[in-house]
């Protein structure tokens, strides 16, 4: 991400990239993450972000389920989640070389947005289920990420 996004103020408050997994288990009741999931984002305070990317995968699951595509909309704006343009074509081509870097965990465009995002606003703390992904992805200045869930 070359320029930090309009909103990069948003490092100086509490903040949280949230990737696809917890957006789901907090949606499917049935989902073994879905009370932790659940507990932590409505005791949080501080600011949700994510990319279209993370929405769009998100979509795709939830949309398995009656009212899944309606109720992961409903969760975006209940809780005023801000959703970060990270597919300009630069972002698309830092994408691409963090998918390649990390093929051995392996990393999808989502995850590589996130990166992207939290490189842009200087955010380190992730509300994912990817413990394997996310405690070895590293931003471009060799900062690695906080797993909210595991309280790392």
């Amino acid at each position: 991400m070359a320029a930090r996004p309009p909103g990069a103020e948003l490092a100086t408050v509490n903040v949280w990239l949230v990737d696809t997994g917890p957006m789901v288990a907090y949606l499917d009741g049935t989902d073994p993450h879905h009370e932790r999931t659940s507990s932590m984002m409505g005791a949080f305070t501080g600011r949700l972000i994510t990319t279209p990317a993370v929405i769009t995968e998100a979509m795709y699951f939830a949309s398995g389920t009656p009212n899944g595509a309606r109720a992961l909309a409903e969760l975006v704006e209940r809780s005023a989640m801000t959703v970060y343009d990270v597919c300009q074509p630069a972002d698309l081509r830092d994408a691409a070389r963090l998918m390649e870097r990390y093929g051995d965990t392996p990393m999808d465009f989502a995850d590589a947005t996130l990166v992207l995002l939290a490189e842009g606003l200087e955010v380190s703390d992730v509300l994912t289920l990817d413990r394997r992904g996310f405690s070895t992805y590293r931003t471009a200045d060799g900062g690695g990420f906080r797993l909210v869930l595991d309280g790392e």
